[in-house]
């Protein structure tokens, strides 16, 4: 299969050298946006600024330059893939707008919101993206419980292909499935992408949580709370339930809340010792999409008339108006009630 990765940060070059590597023979093109740091990475064969100690495979070819060039110079790709963050998705799905062959995006979270007097006051999850840029796209996500250092490095893991169209997950799976890494097919698009923006914004509570040391039963109960947070946004917006027990719902928000390369369990962690927002995200040098994520989460919530509490936390002290600790007796101060999702 002939593939591009349009992106060459850590997760778009550690799923192009997956790809590369797969025994089935795939043709790789990796494009990076910084032609300099293309020309580098090829030289080098190892994408230095994003994931050290990973060598290129001799199957991997990195591109840089115009992408609009890339895309009509690249011999006829039968899948690319859309590593950008989500604030670069519909910018990039305008380019491929008018391809005919299927698109995957890697980019968990939402849009960023606009402003409140807009007719549509809160940002969109990538599919939504993909129907206002590219509407006639054969199009899904990549996504679940995944760091990129341990794709690349070949450590077992489970992605979830999902996507309305049977042809764009037939397309992921074949393009990725291999001896180190299962592809899972799944038609629930929205449940996926919902369980892969909100365990972001779960995570920095988690982070918290053990900044504070609150202890291992504190983050078992943010982790299932956050989990029934999940699912009823999920619900509200169309998912199917069972999807949040499964990879990209269950499985991302354990891995994501706990793992110590967790980028949003890190700000929470931050939060805790004292540094202000700015201050955490400038010290990970990378994005933290549950930081830019949670305030849509709210907002979509709060229209939906779903009931987000750990999230309404998360949010408040994103916006000084909490402190760490005032956050936690804020959620230990709720009333009692059933537990239900």
């Amino acid at each position: 299969m002939k593939i591009i990765v349009i992106g060459a940060g850590a997760w778009g070059t550690a799923m192009a050298v997956s790809a590369a590597r797969n025994p089935v023979g795939h043709q790789v093109v990796l494009w990076a946006r910084d032609g300099v740091q293309a020309e580098h990475m090829a030289q080098a064969r190892e994408n230095a600024r994003y994931l050290p100690g990973i060598p290129l495979p001799r199957e991997l070819a990195v591109r840089g330059g115009d992408v609009a060039d890339l895309l009509q110079s690249a011999p006829r790709a039968e899948l690319i893939i859309v590593a950008t963050p989500v604030a670069g998705l519909r910018a990039t799905l305008g380019l491929l707008r008018d391809v005919r062959v299927p698109v995957g995006w890697l980019c968990k979270g939402f849009e960023p919101a606009q402003d409140a007097s807009a007719p549509q006051p809160f940002g969109l999850m990538p599919h939504e993206v993909a129907a206002q840029a590219a509407p006639a796209l054969l199009a899904g996500a990549l996504s679940g419980p995944s760091f990129a250092q341990e794709v690349a490095r070949g450590q077992p893991t489970a992605l979830v292909a999902a996507s309305r169209q049977p042809a764009v997950r037939q397309a992921l799976v074949e393009a990725f499935h291999g001896p180190t890494l299962r592809v899972y097919g799944n038609d629930d698009l929205t449940g996926v992408e919902v369980g892969g923006a909100v365990k972001n914004v779960l995570a920095i509570a988690t982070g918290l949580a053990d900044g504070l040391n609150l202890g291992l039963n504190a983050r078992a109960a943010l982790v299932t709370r956050g989990l029934a947070e999940t699912a009823r946004l999920g619900v509200a917006l169309g998912a199917q339930p069972e999807t949040f027990m499964g990879l990209s719902g269950l499985g991302d928000l354990v891995l994501t809340a706990t793992g110590d390369l967790s980028r949003n369990r890190r700000v929470g962690l931050l939060l805790a010792e004292g540094k202000t927002l700015e201050q955490a995200v400038l010290s990970l040098g990378h994005v933290a999409e549950g930081v830019y994520s949670a305030r849509t989460v709210l907002q979509r919530a709060r229209r939906l008339g779903v009931e987000m509490p750990i999230t309404e936390c998360v949010v408040a002290l994103l916006d000084g108006q909490l402190k760490p600790v005032e956050a936690v007796a804020a959620l230990m101060g709720r009333d009692p009630k059933g537990e239900i999702l």
